[in-house]
């Protein structure tokens, strides 16, 4: 008769392979539909040196590599990790995100690299990590977007109106409802839990989501600059900030994720006169560069992941 250990060893293992199976098939996928596009890759590599390719790598290693410490700087506000551990729980959770709707799935990964009785700190860690994020691609977002629109005229007045309306009364019901709780939780403990997180912490945290940001902002600029895309800078800029924050308000899958900024960003740029194969094979590069291959080692990282929970 098969123990209980056993049959706990070979459901890890499935899920495991079941997790890195779904991650691989989704890469295939994708591949696929790009071979078929009517611009060939060997079309897209002629844009590019090996001093080029060397620096889209180097920058797409600065996004992930900021991430790893933002996670270990958050970690420390209870335990110390090393940049190694940082970063096999960064690129492990990326993976299993990669195959549930709208990252889900980062939360519980990192969660299981710890004791059973710190996963709540830990999803909290990982929500001020992944909210540090959104406020630099909300704040700068909404720059970028003002600007393009004052340059180009393409939102209507009335609707810039109803849309900060809208945003004034979204926050302001939050402070409204800030104590409404459901099964024991609310906006408020969850200020003051964060609250308790050493301000040293925060400053850090902010920073390196500055950077992190300035990373792929850049990325997506040069890479723009590569295929030939020469207007102005700084509407350039704006295109792509507005993109990242347009984008960012849709949840989806990892794997989806190309498709819904290479979707906004051939509308922007199609408003700008750009072909839109350029936006195109822009987004899939940085898809390919930012996601594809941290979450091809993430998979080594599930593979070899042992156990669901550490003892406390």
């Amino acid at each position: 008769m098969i123990s209980s250990a056993r049959v706990k060893q070979l459901l890890t293992t499935a899920v495991k392979i079941l997790i890195v199976g779904l991650a691989c098939f989704f890469i295939y996928d994708r591949l696929a539909q790009t071979a078929n596009e009517a611009v060939s890759p060997a079309d897209a590599a002629h844009h590019f040196s090996w001093f080029d390719a060397l620096l889209m790598l180097a920058l797409s290693f600065g996004n992930r590599f900021t991430e790893i410490l933002k996670w270990k700087n958050l970690v420390s506000s209870f335990s110390k990790i090393t940049v190694a551990q940082s970063a096999r729980q960064v690129l492990s959770a990326m993976t299993v995100s990669s195959i549930t709707p709208g990252g889900v799935g980062e939360y519980g990964a990192k969660a299981l690299y710890y004791a059973k009785d710190q996963a709540k700190k830990v999803v909290l860690l990982n929500v001020v990590c992944n909210g540090a994020q959104l406020l630099m691609t909300v704040f700068f977002g909404l720059f970028g977007l003002s600007y393009f629109n004052a340059r180009l005229n393409v939102i209507k007045p009335d609707t810039v109106l109803y849309a900060f309306a809208a945003i004034v009364a979204f926050f302001a019901s939050m402070f409204f409802m800030k104590r409404f709780s459901v099964k024991g939780y609310s906006i408020e403990k969850l200020v003051q839990k964060i609250a308790v997180i050493p301000r040293r912490v925060h400053t850090k945290n902010l920073m390196l989501a500055s950077l992190r940001y300035a990373f792929f902002t850049v990325q997506y600029f040069l890479l723009f600059r590569l295929f030939g895309v020469e207007i102005d800078g700084l509407l350039l800029l704006s295109a792509i900030t507005s993109i990242y924050f347009l984008a960012s308000a849709i949840p989806t899958f990892q794997f989806l994720d190309f498709a819904i900024k290479g979707g906004v960003a051939v509308y922007f740029f199609e408003i700008l006169g750009v072909s839109m194969w350029i936006p195109f094979w822009v987004t899939t590069i940085m898809w390919l560069l930012n996601v594809v291959i941290p979450v091809m080692i993430g998979s080594y990282f599930v593979l070899k992941f042992k156990f669901l929970w550490k003892s406390s």
